[in-house]
């Protein structure tokens, strides 16, 4: 079942949870596993995003491959997240690699997305961090994503409606592509800040 969390506030907009790439890149860096199943301090990489987001309290919609569907790319994935939860008021598309993102970071974009809608972009140290949230104004356009490039397009024609939001949480950032990402975020998981 796709749906993970429910909240009493049907209001608030529902994270889609990444999980079907296949994770070449990390496979590529000599890792014998997929880069969500690799193991961090006891559990797997989205075991630990999984729990991020239930502690945020938002609902989720989980999107992986299974024997009904199979993504064909980063964009048909964010589709598939939209399409299973249509009745939301926005939509946090968060990379299932990104095992050490506060929960906290992931309310304050929610409530960004319900205090300013368009579409609110995480910024921390500078650099661009996930989930980028939209509003339920970019539905049509989120539900037509295909291919690999995921959402860049609709940022892009976004630009007015464009809100950044400045975060201190290096979990937003820390994505897990290579096994060296990995290694690097298990560093400094003790100074994971929720």
């Amino acid at each position: 079942m796709p749906a993970m969390h429910s909240s009493n506030d049907n209001n608030n907009p529902v994270v889609v949870v990444l999980a079907a790439g296949q994770g070449q890149r990390f496979r590529a860096s000599g890792a014998q596993t997929g880069k969500l199943q690799a193991q961090l301090h006891g559990r797997s990489v989205l075991e630990h995003t999984l729990a991020a987001v239930a502690a945020s309290g938002l609902r989720a919609v989980l999107v992986e491959n299974g024997p009904h569907w199979h993504s064909a790319g980063m964009g048909h994935s964010i589709a598939r997240g939209v399409a299973l939860s249509p009745d939301a008021s926005g939509w946090l598309i968060l990379p299932g690699d990104l095992p050490a993102v506060a929960p906290g970071s992931l309310r304050a974009v929610a409530q960004a997305l319900q205090a300013q809608g368009g579409v609110v972009r995480p910024q921390v140290e500078g650099r661009w961090g996930h989930p980028v949230g939209f509003s339920a104004a970019w539905k049509a356009q989120l539900l037509q994503l295909t291919g690999d490039t995921g959402a860049q397009s609709i940022v892009r024609a976004a630009q007015a409606q464009l809100h950044v939001l400045a975060l201190d949480d290096w979990g937003m950032l820390a994505d897990t592509d290579t096994r060296a990402d990995l290694a690097a975020v298990a560093d400094r998981w003790t100074q994971r800040r929720v």
